[in-house]
């Protein structure tokens, strides 16, 4: 946790045993997400509250990067707080713990979702003395430009045509481009012929990233 824990009392006595058992759930939260920024745990007595006789309301919020803030809170009738506030307090952390789940499975998600969404291509010309060449897309049968400085771990030099690559498809000025080229497959056993008269598209200057 990035921000130590916070545990606030509100119109209910401190209690030894509620501040261990609040620390020991929320180092549970910390467990469960890596990248916990920081955690409040408010501990009141209930105003307006539907419930009747003598209710107490734990609230507890958590902030995830880049300040995503969640918050659960449960409310209960107390005889003795210090003895029947741990189930209130167990229930407003297990609503925080399916929230962080939730959260962290969406963004797993959108993480491999962009993974397997990423184009892949082929390369089809290289031009090595020049520094850039073009890879053709199966999906949508365009081609894309790319320079030597796009590939990335300095891999240009690996590319032959039929390379499978991996890439991300931008539009410029003059045309489509490929950024963040990466191969991800062994050159294929045919080769294609360079046609005459391909060029870079205007603009590119053999030297200049892209």
């Amino acid at each position: 946790m990035q921000i130590p824990l916070e545990i606030k009392f509100d119109d209910v006595d401190s209690s030894g045993w509620i501040e261990d058992y609040v620390r020991e759930r929320a180092e549970k939260l910390d467990r469960l997400c890596d990248n916990l920024m920081s955690c409040r745990v408010v501990v009141e007595r209930a105003q307006h509250s539907h419930q009747t006789g003598n209710p107490y309301r734990v609230r507890v919020e958590v902030t995830l990067p880049p300040k995503k803030d969640l918050v659960a809170d449960k409310e209960g009738t107390v005889g003795d707080p210090h003895v029947q506030l741990r189930p209130v307090i167990r229930r407003a952390f297990e609503a925080m713990e399916k929230q962080i789940q939730k959260e962290t499975a969406k963004r797993s998600g959108a993480v491999k979702n962009h993974f397997v969404e990423t184009p892949t291509a082929l390369v089809v010309r290289v031009f090595p003395e020049e520094g850039y060449g073009f890879i053709k897309s199966p999906t949508d049968s365009e081609e894309y430009y790319f320079h030597r400085n796009a590939v990335l771990h300095d891999d240009f030099d690996r590319l032959t045509p039929g390379t499978e690559v991996r890439f991300e498809p931008n539009m410029g000025d003059d045309g489509p481009q490929a950024s963040s080229v990466q191969i991800i497959g062994k050159p294929g056993a045919t080769p294609v012929e360079e046609p005459e008269g391909t060029e870079a598209p205007d603009g590119w200057e053999a030297g200049e990233p892209q």
